[in-house]
């Protein structure tokens, strides 16, 4: 009878052993494969290539989807009333972490959740947002990345390439917390800088058409902040442009390489990546939102559409095309 008992006491330790090696190594409890579910607004370059990036991270910290961690991908197409269903989706289907990619993506799924851990993705203010209480101290179940372009050295770009201009414009959407936010950044930088800067907003892309053709008509060029909507309308902005022979400056690569002129860009890519560390440091236990302090990339790559400068025939700065050529890209 006792070895007996010995037997099932080893059992017992055995078996409790294997529970904690394969459950307790990752911070996830009883979670044996986590799942992580990602919520993006829309498809786009700029967009895309964060999710590629943070899906290529998460692999390179030892999550392989399918393998040790499934992901589940929810994209609402550019229809921001599909974001509320889809975040319900991805809390119902018990993830055990959120990605938000876009800060309509990041808060259907802070209105979602309260409890599962989200990390922010391509967010410019967080706590501008109502997303966290406080940058540097979320204190709740988010925390993540934030891109701000270099808004400064973008201005002084717009005015090494139209060095005679008197008036620009910027174009923005105002039903979007970031490119609202970022819109104030550059109005601000602008008047330090004793630029010109008029102001124009959409609502949704629907606007877009017309509301570019009236300030096509009143400014010497057009400057973009980070902004999704006219991100995926962008061609639009292009044709009307290029119709008055005016240049395009927006603040993200992919924008340039459809029809921009030049920018100093945040590395989309490279923002997923940092994303995917944070996610992957809290599926470990290493860390936990409410104490992970907003991660900020400020660093903008220069970036040159060769093609489309010479076709509107702009005097390209010799520095800034060195710089494009050694550190950045050049598209031709």
């Amino acid at each position: 009878m006792k070895r007996m008992y010995s037997l099932i006491a080893i059992l017992v330790v055995f078996l409790g052993v294997a529970f904690f090696t394969n459950n307790g190594g990752n911070g996830l409890g009883l979670h044996q494969i986590p799942k992580v579910g990602a919520l993006t607004l829309m498809h786009h370059p700029a967009l895309d290539q964060i999710y590629k990036g943070f899906r290529d991270e998460l692999a390179k910290e030892g999550y392989h989807d399918g393998k040790n961690v499934t992901i589940e991908y929810q994209n609402a197409n550019g229809d921001q009333s599909n974001l509320k269903t889809m975040a319900n989706k991805l809390v119902n289907d018990n993830s055990t972490i959120l990605f938000g990619i876009t800060t309509p993506a990041s808060q259907a799924l802070a209105n979602t959740t309260s409890k599962t851990p989200i990390v922010l993705g391509a967010v410019t203010d967080p706590q501008g947002a109502g997303l966290v209480k406080n940058n540097r101290h979320p204190g709740g179940n988010i925390t993540g990345i934030s891109g701000q372009a270099p808004v400064k050295e973008q201005l002084q770009l717009v005015k090494a390439f139209m060095p005679h201009a008197k008036t620009f414009g910027i174009i923005y959407t105002s039903s979007d917390p970031s490119a609202a936010s970022e819109h104030e950044i550059f109005v601000k930088q602008a008047k330090k800088m004793g630029m010109n800067l008029k102001s124009y907003s959409i609502s949704n892309s629907n606007d877009l058409n017309q509301v570019s053709q009236t300030m096509l008509n009143e400014v010497d060029a057009v400057i973009v902040p980070t902004d999704n909507t006219i991100a995926g309308a962008m061609q639009t902005l292009v044709k009307n442009a290029d119709a008055v022979n005016k240049p395009v400056f927006p603040a993200v690569d992919t924008m340039v390489k459809q029809g921009g002129v030049a920018t100093y860009s945040i590395n989309q890519y490279k923002m997923g990546q940092e994303g995917a560390k944070v996610t992957a440091a809290i599926l470990r236990g290493d860390k936990k939102p409410a104490t992970t302090p907003i991660e900020y990339i400020r660093h903008g790559e220069p970036i040159l559409n060769l093609k489309q400068a010479k076709k509107l025939g702009l005097t390209i700065p010799k520095d800034f095309q060195q710089k494009a050529e050694k550190y950045g890209e050049v598209i031709k």
